[in-house]
């Protein structure tokens, strides 16, 4: 099955005022840039031309390939949150666009992911151009469209992967070889392999600022859920980042210029001009869009920074998009009446409940997790500490609870309900063999760390594979959660044993589709403070 990546923004110089949007669609393997579309709409809110955008890039997808999976990367975070129903829509205007837009491919075939402003240039200059035709009358023209030269060009393809995502020796490995084949890194301050100079000479990469335009909402106070909501000041994420625009006539907060082409006089009957692009339209060869920044230019993906970081570091150069990853935050169980005590609490055990510690440290979780909005699906440890937790935070975020049997927690045999001292004193030699060695088994028939590491692997490459592109809680325990931070970093078994976990903390892994993986957090307790 092909996947699609659709780019879609929209703008309006006033609000209403003269609108545009424009949208770009990308082979998710290649970056290869498919078809563009952009089109002057005449007088419309900004959130009216971002959900024309989101619905012009969709069909041009499917008018590709029906049957393909979509990925949707849109810097506004009203439609992200609308689209994917955590929040509500009111405005009339933005109701039948949203329906629409949700019909033109089956909804488990689309994913939608929030990205900064900066990383989605292309469709906002394809906007801007839509717009600047409709100020001088005119139709915007595929042909005289200079959008894809404002982008870099794509860095070869990296090797097919070899081992499951998260390998972290072979994925940057895989890694390492791209700059050999894109004919070297470049020095700092020039153009990548293959980037192509701007007008006037310059080169161009991702981190040019936009085109200017007016980028407000449809209402200033941005308090409506109908608006998009400003940044909050402290608000960090666990996995996406988070942002938003803030209110009309402030700047959006990107670090571009200020809209400087408000509205004067504008006109419902302004012309209306429309079309789309496919690859190698107007004699063209298929532009792509890819890494090849040199080194210093700003703002950086943040998603190919974190992998390209798993590799030798470098600069002038990154590894060829590998599309959205999977991202899973790791969601440490809260308290239970066990963990003050710090007693071996595993699957052979007592299975105890939260306690009532443990259940506000899971609404606090819930709590922060809704505030940064990124979560699409929530996935428990079938034990009821775990199921506790998922249920009071997937409550807050208004999705189901998924149970997998791989993320419990390891048996330790006859040491549940113990601590460490007691376990030191009734049981030292296998004490120590068990600390000496990943395949020594707890006393009474326990589960060994290499017996939990197959099966946590075994589980994250299930999970990976179900929820492609997405940003997913699991809910599980300290042993499934270091084993998956360990293997993303591939270090060694007695790393275990070098890592605090609190209870109710957070840690995220991005999982990349060429096997890198990127531990972005780890034992994140803020949300507690």
């Amino acid at each position: 099955m092909r996947e699609f990546v659709v780019e879609a923004d929209g703008g309006s110089r006033g609000n209403p005022g003269p609108a545009g949007y424009g949208a770009v669609v990308s082979d998710a393997a290649t970056g290869e840039t498919l078809a563009e579309a952009a089109e002057y709409i005449g007088v419309a809110t900004n959130n009216v031309a971002e959900y024309r955008g989101l619905l012009a890039g969709l069909r041009a997808a499917r008018a590709l390939d029906p049957e393909a999976r979509v990925h949707v990367r849109m810097d506004s975070k009203l439609v992200v949150e609308q689209m994917t129903g955590r929040w509500k829509i009111k405005h009339p205007a933005m109701k039948p666009l949203a329906a629409e837009a949700a019909t033109v491919f089956p909804p488990d075939r689309v994913t939608y992911e929030w990205i900064p402003r900066e990383r989605n240039t292309h469709a906002d200059r394809l906007a801007n151009e839509a717009m600047d035709a409709g100020k001088r009358g005119e139709q915007w023209s595929p042909s005289e469209s200079c959008a894809d030269l404002h982008t870099p060009s794509a860095a070869p393809a990296a090797p097919a992967p070899e081992g499951p995502p998260g390998d972290a020796a072979a994925g940057a490995a895989r890694v390492r070889a791209v700059p050999a084949s894109a004919g070297g890194a470049a020095a700092p301050g020039e153009p990548g392999p293959g980037q192509r100079p701007a007008a006037g000479g310059a080169a161009a990469t991702g981190g040019a600022a936009p085109a200017a335009r007016g980028r407000s909402t449809d209402d200033a106070s941005g308090a409506g859920p109908d608006t998009e909501p400003g940044v909050r000041a402290g608000d960090s994420e666990a996995a996406d980042g988070e942002g938003g625009r803030a209110a009309e006539g402030r700047s959006s907060g990107s670090g571009g210029p200020a809209p400087t082409d408000q509205a004067r006089g504008s006109r419902a009957a302004e012309p209306r001009a429309t079309g789309v692009r496919a690859a190698g339209a107007s004699g063209e060869g298929p532009a792509a869009e890819g890494l090849g920044r040199p080194a210093g230019s700003a703002p950086a993906d943040a998603d190919r920074r974190a992998a390209q970081a798993v590799a030798t570091p470098s600069s002038g150069w990154a590894p060829a998009d590998m599309g959205a990853p999977a991202t899973f935050v790791l969601l440490r169980h809260g308290e239970t009446p066990l963990t003050p005590q710090k007693r071996f609490s595993g699957s052979g055990g007592s299975d105890p409940s939260l306690s009532g510690i443990g259940r506000e440290q899971a609404e606090k979780v819930a709590a922060a997790l809704a505030r940064r909005g990124t979560v699409q699906a929530v996935v428990a440890s079938p034990l009821a500490r775990t199921r506790e937790t998922a249920r009071i935070v997937a409550a807050r975020l208004g999705l189901d609870v998924a149970v997998e049997e791989g993320l419990r927690e390891t048996d330790f045999g006859a040491w549940e309900g113990l601590t460490f001292g007691e376990v030191r004193e009734r049981y030292p030699e296998d004490l120590d063999a068990w600390l000496a060695s990943p395949d020594a088994e707890p006393t009474g028939g326990g589960e060994s760390f290499a017996a939990t590491a197959d099966r946590v692997a075994e589980a994250r490459d299930k999970l990976l594979a179900e929820y492609r592109g997405r940003t997913v809680l699991l809910v599980t325990h300290v042993t499934p959660i270091k084993m998956m931070i360990r293997l993303a970093l591939g270090a060694p078994p007695e790393a275990l044993f070098r890592m605090e976990l609190s209870a109710a903390s957070l840690s995220a892994v991005a999982y990349y589709a060429d096997g890198n993986a990127s531990v972005r957090l780890f034992n994140d307790t803020s949300h507690l403070r």
